[in-house]
């Protein structure tokens, strides 16, 4: 099931505002099947699965990541999916436009901001690179290309944290990298991959519900926890993000729902990212209160093809009062993880089995110091370091759903929310 984030801010005031980070549309050279552009002109089939997409999973925001090739030839509005027969509005600044408003049929529009993934991942990009010459830095990751990314409104990200070392992660320019894609992930699954890629080709019965597929092929990158570990535990304060990092280029095959395996609509509701954002004057959030958020690392990510997670919370309170993820908080400080609950859970069906856990950063990875299956997360933070929760799920509310497949999903459970970290100095 689908839900919109709630409407108004929570008790510290913040909107809690969902959406993706690493999304790749007509305008990525690999997209659509790889074939982007027809006769000369971008494929209005796929550029309409897109859009379709954003409203159907009732996203709040994306930050567009589409390839340097296309997108440096690709000027603004046009890069922002702008369409204006469709009733979306532009936001301006300084006379040019920096994001717009995807209008949804029957709903609330999207906020559509760009961004590349190039040599570095920027997103939130207001404006190309001039003179022209300079948008060969968008291929690069230098110190240079990474100013330059920032000068045009970025937030600068490193993409597929497998192909990073802790120690460029924490050098200067970056604001942030990723602590879970779902392409890199697949290695981890493979075995599952091939179990669901038979079961697809001889049509046979037993697979997950059509939304479902992607939990078997879930499981924890040994590799980005050991680099996310590794980068907090020497100090640095990096934002971390969840990627799907759709193409609609890769899983062809049909399913029971009439929809392609990788269609944009089922990968945009896999997962999700939740900001925490300040709301302007008028209570609404804009694409500079997205990034502030994104910045600051008041973000937590949600595998969302597992249920909608209603109710977590992540926060410190201290001598100086509250402090939210991203922030600091001083030794001594209570750490406070709400336990989420499944949205419009069924009462029929066995509720899921929760565990509540809470990880302080270290070389090489994280240590549990707290977990709970019951009610919320208390912990005394006595000592240092950059504190993480996560919320780990056996999704007994989907047994039935997954049908053959539920095994190899109970036996390694999955990691429903991952959230970033507050730090403890």
């Amino acid at each position: 099931m689908v839900f919109e984030t709630p409407r108004g801010p929570n008790a510290r005031g913040y909107l809690d505002r969902k959406g993706l980070i690493h999304a790749h549309s007509v305008y990525s050279h690999d997209a659509c099947d790889d074939m982007p552009v027809k006769d000369g002109v971008r494929d209005a089939t796929c550029f309409d699965d897109f859009r379709r997409g954003l409203c159907q999973t009732k996203h709040d925001f994306v930050m567009l990541t589409d390839h340097a090739e296309s997108f440096r030839d690709t000027e603004f509005p046009e890069i922002l999916l702008y369409r204006a027969e469709r009733g979306d509005q532009l936001i301006e600044r300084g006379g040019s436009s920096v994001a717009s408003w995807a209008a949804c049929p029957g709903q609330g529009p999207v906020l559509v901001m760009a961004g590349m993934e190039s040599g570095v991942m920027p997103v939130g990009v207001e404006r190309h690179l001039l003179p022209l010459e300079e948008r060969a830095y968008y291929t690069q990751s230098s110190s240079r290309a990474r100013a330059l990314h920032r000068q045009a409104g970025a937030v600068v990200l490193a993409q597929h944290t497998e192909n990073w070392t802790p120690e460029e992660l924490a050098s200067e320019g970056f604001d942030g990298f990723e602590m879970y894609n779902l392409h890199a992930n697949m290695r981890g699954g493979a075995g599952q991959l091939v179990a669901l890629a038979v079961y697809i080709s001889d049509q046979r019965p037993g697979l997950p519900v059509p939304d479902l597929v992607v939990l078997p092929l879930w499981n924890e990158d040994p590799i980005y926890l050991q680099t996310w570990g590794s980068v907090l535990a020497r100090g640095v304060k990096r934002v971390t993000t969840m990627a799907t990092d759709c193409h609609q280029n890769t899983f062809r095959a049909v399913l029971e729902d009439g929809e392609r395996v990788d269609s944009y609509r089922r990968m945009m509701g896999w997962l999700a990212n939740h900001l925490l954002v300040r709301p302007g004057p008028d209570g609404r959030f804009n694409d500079q209160s997205l990034k502030e958020a994104l910045k600051a690392g008041r973000l937590y990510g949600v595998l969302e093809a597992a249920g909608y997670a209603e109710g977590f919370d992540y926060y410190a309170e201290g001598t100086g009062g509250v402090s939210e993820m991203g922030g600091v908080a001083p030794v001594g400080a209570r750490l406070i993880v709400k336990r989420p609950s499944v949205k419009g859970l069924d009462p029929k069906k066995r509720p899921p089995l929760l565990t509540v856990r809470l990880l302080r950063a270290r070389e090489g990875g994280f240590e549990e110091v707290a977990s709970s299956t019951e009610g919320d997360l208390r912990f005394e933070a006595s000592a240092p370091g950059a504190y993480r929760a996560e919320v780990v799920m056996v999704p007994w509310h989907l047994s039935e759903e997954l049908r053959d497949f539920w095994p190899a999903v109970y036996e390694k459970k999955l990691v429903w929310v991952y959230s970033n970290p507050i730090y403890v100095e």
